[in-house]
């Protein structure tokens, strides 16, 4: 468990580090297993219908409900890694 909480730190700090910007759809995936792995299920309200990149990271998010913790955490070191390969 440790060893995944560290891999997970490591591998949030190694994505900032990549030399091109992967497409918005990757980039959302990254952030919904982040949230998931970090925070757990979504909380809170929908942003508003104009707020476009809000409400398609929360939807992103909320794809995930019920994916525990550790699973989300598992798959976000493993897609970091594919992208920093």
């Amino acid at each position: 468990m440790a060893d995944l909480k560290s891999a997970f730190d490591q591998a949030s700090k190694d994505i900032q580090t990549l030399s091109e910007r992967p497409d918005n759809d990757t980039l959302l995936r990254l952030y919904g297993l982040y949230k998931q792995g970090s925070e757990g299920d979504v909380k809170g309200d929908k942003p508003g219908f104009f707020d476009f990149v809000g409400t398609a990271k929360y939807e992103a998010w909320a794809k995930l409900k019920g994916t525990t913790p550790e699973d989300a955490q598992k798959k976000y070191v493993d897609l970091v890694k594919k992208l920093t390969a």
